[in-house]
């Protein structure tokens, strides 16, 4: 393995991260890649997209330096990356033409299999509950679904960076506290400090979106690391380290299929979106996500150190807390807020 310090290598991640967005910015503006205001985006004005890019591109390379085929780890993760870096391809596809609903579904389905079917025949999700074919379906249609969310919840300026580095940050956390192996909070912090470069260009107002070719693998990486929490007996951090993403992404679709509503088109009805049209500003309601975050990571924490219920109660409570806060944001402008 390559000499390898995670303590030395953040801050070349980042500035490398930001350094790309910042040219992926320059490059969007001249080659015209813009995305226009739709039925489900939260802006007013074309904005660049495609800053995803940097972020896959330092997950890979970061990982292609700390790997060398030698680190030993038992999850495949050369696998993952490759499956994440050609979700990465046909995602920037969409991004340019748009593609079929049943093209993306498949891509994604076949993504998740090959990942699934490849891992070691002893992994199992769910402490041996299911029988294997079982584990294995059902751990997909949940990495599925968290793919498909964390695209979903990708609406204002700054949320998915939030996410994205609160739910690295969270995991390395997970992984040392529960003495798992180190190559997993490596890829986490490596998560972290690309998320922070391209955060610092996403924040309200952002100059640049995350595109599809960055929220769609990156909700699949980030899903097969919760994966792995889960099946290393991390089950209660792995649930709750996403919970305001997955409470918010699933009530709202319930609630659209309940009115009998389409679920797969687009619209703007998650709280966040609702707190942002009630007058948060994107910054204040990514902001309230971040600290909310905060705190779950500090529940995960807790769990990982062997606790279940309490940890998992009052993971629920703070996430109640915030649904309830967006639901009820105010009915103008924020105080102190930026337009």
């Amino acid at each position: 393995m390559a000499d390898f310090s995670p303590t030395g290598f953040l801050f070349p991640l980042f500035l490398a991260s930001w350094l790309g967005t910042g040219a992926i910015l320059i490059l969007a503006h001249c080659y015209a890649l813009l995305a226009e205001p739709n039925e489900r985006s939260s802006h007013t004005v074309p904005t660049p997209y495609g800053g995803g890019i940097a972020i896959i591109l330092i997950l890979i390379g970061a990982w292609l330096y700390i790997d060398q085929g030698k680190t030993g780890e038992p999850f495949l993760i050369g696998t993952v990356i490759v499956a994440t870096g050609i979700l990465a391809l046909l995602s920037f596809a969409d991004d340019l033409r748009g593609l079929p609903v049943s093209i993306r579904l498949a891509a994604q389905i076949f993504a998740v299999a090959f990942v699934l079917n490849t891992a070691p025949s002893d992994i199992n999700y769910f402490g041996g509950l299911l029988l294997p074919v079982w584990d294995y379906a059902v751990a997909g249609l949940i990495w599925l679904w968290f793919i498909n969310l964390f695209n979903f919840m990708d609406g204002i300026d700054g949320i998915a960076g939030v996410e994205t580095l609160s739910l690295s940050g969270g995991i390395a956390l997970v992984v040392v506290i529960g003495g798992l192996s180190p190559v997993l909070s490596w890829l986490g912090l490596i998560l972290l400090a690309a998320a922070l470069g391209f955060l610092w260009w996403n924040w309200q107002p952002a100059k640049i979106f995350l595109g599809d070719v960055g929220s769609v693998p990156l909700g699949f990486f980030l899903g097969w690391l919760l994966l792995i929490l889960v099946a290393e007996g991390q089950w209660v951090a792995a649930v709750i380290l996403p919970l305001y993403y997955l409470a918010d992404a699933t009530v709202t679709l319930l609630r659209r299929a309940f009115r009998g509503e389409k679920i797969w088109r687009a619209h703007k009805e998650h709280f966040y979106q609702r707190a942002v049209q009630r007058g948060f500003s994107h910054s204040h309601v990514s902001s309230v996500v971040l600290v909310t975050n905060a705190a779950l990571i500090g529940c995960s924490v807790w769990a990982a150190q062997g606790w279940t219920w309490l940890p998992l109660l009052s993971a629920s409570v703070v996430t109640v807390l915030l649904l309830l806060y967006l639901s009820k944001g105010p009915i103008s402008k924020f105080p102190g807020d930026p337009s």
